[in-house]
């Protein structure tokens, strides 16, 4: 007879001085089991005033890195120390990469002012934070992006560019991509690295057109790491949380297409709301982590073998919580 792990995970839970939490995208089993649940930033910040010293993280690289730079004194182990691939379209080189073609085209590096979006490695996150930026999440990017443009210098934008862009369109600013048509980073207030969501690109103008048609009225509302195009074609663009907000305001009649992660779009409710894609818009690696993974991870604390455990060394620990710290010091 196989492990109930469910009923193993509930024990262990009680037996052990661990706090379980789970990002939004995460598969439902897996979701249903965490004592914390939100977006990467909301955990982070939950789990640093958390009183238990164990963290196990169901999520991806960043999330658990992001809760070791805030809470250093905290053990983190992963279940599945999973690759946002967002995240890894940048790292330091590419970084510095960034920054040299910006002085190649004549800014000064002293006139630049880096923005890191969460989703980035914690190496990336302290290169920013040395440089006197700030890190942003999809909720308060404006807000952020606002601040940093009264320094009067150039906003170097890593690494989603579509946040990048759409937040510049918003703002009514002229932005441009790097490796991307012409662009002069003189001519430019939001200079955007090329990364990009490989889920969010998933959703078209064309799905936007279907469901008009099929269901005359309905909303559609999106993740603002959708392409500019998709923003601007539909009626609500926000952060994980916000789009939570906005589906769970509506009328129950309302019909609502969601462009985001199709965990997240399952759960929002089981009435006239639809995920704004032809395809399925699961983000793999989110969807790497089981039950048993979860299972064995919490086991290896109680063995006193843990596994999979987020180690960042103190000097980035030390500039990438500068950049956050930056971010939160701004309401």
């Amino acid at each position: 007879m196989g492990i109930d792990y469910k009923a193993e995970i509930e024990r262990l839970k009680q037996e052990l001085p661990v706090t379980v939490v789970a990002h939004y995208y995460q598969r439902d089993e897996v979701f249903e089991m965490a004592d914390i649940t939100g977006d990467s930033l909301e955990l982070a910040r939950k789990c640093k005033a958390d009183e238990n010293p164990w963290v196990v993280f169901c999520g991806v690289g960043f999330m658990g890195q992001s809760v070791k730079v805030i809470a250093p004194e905290k053990r983190v182990l992963m279940p599945k120390i999973a690759c946002c691939a967002m995240a890894r379209m940048i790292d330091g080189s590419y970084f510095d990469d960034s920054i040299d073609y910006m002085v190649k085209h004549g800014i000064e590096k002293e006139n630049i002012l880096p923005i890191t979006y969460i989703n980035s490695d914690a190496t990336v996150k302290a290169k920013v934070g040395e440089m006197g930026g700030m890190v942003c999440t999809s909720s308060n990017a404006f807000k952020i992006i606002e601040k940093g443009l009264e320094s009067g210098k150039k906003i170097l934008f890593v690494p989603d560019r579509c946040l990048g862009q759409n937040f510049a369109i918003q703002m009514g600013l002229k932005s441009c991509v790097i490796g991307e048509g012409e662009c002069d980073p003189k001519e430019a207030d939001v200079i955007c690295f090329n990364g990009f969501c490989s889920v969010h690109q998933l959703f078209t103008l064309d799905d936007i057109e279907f469901y008009r048609n099929k269901f005359p009225g309905i909303k559609i509302a999106v993740h603002p790491e959708c392409d500019p195009k998709i923003v601007a074609a539909a009626d609500f663009s926000g952060s994980t949380s916000q789009l939570i907000k906005y589906v769970s305001e509506l009328d129950p009649e309302q019909k609502v297409a969601v462009g985001t992660e199709y965990n997240l779009v399952n759960r929002m409710r089981k009435k006239n709301t639809y995920v704004l894609s032809s395809t399925k818009p699961e983000c793999p690696t989110m969807n790497e982590t089981t039950l048993e993974d979860l299972y064995n991870t919490l086991k290896s604390i109680e063995d006193d073998q843990p596994i999979n455990e987020i180690v960042v060394d103190p000097h980035t620990v030390k500039y990438a919580n500068l950049a956050l710290e930056r971010m939160l010091e701004i309401k």
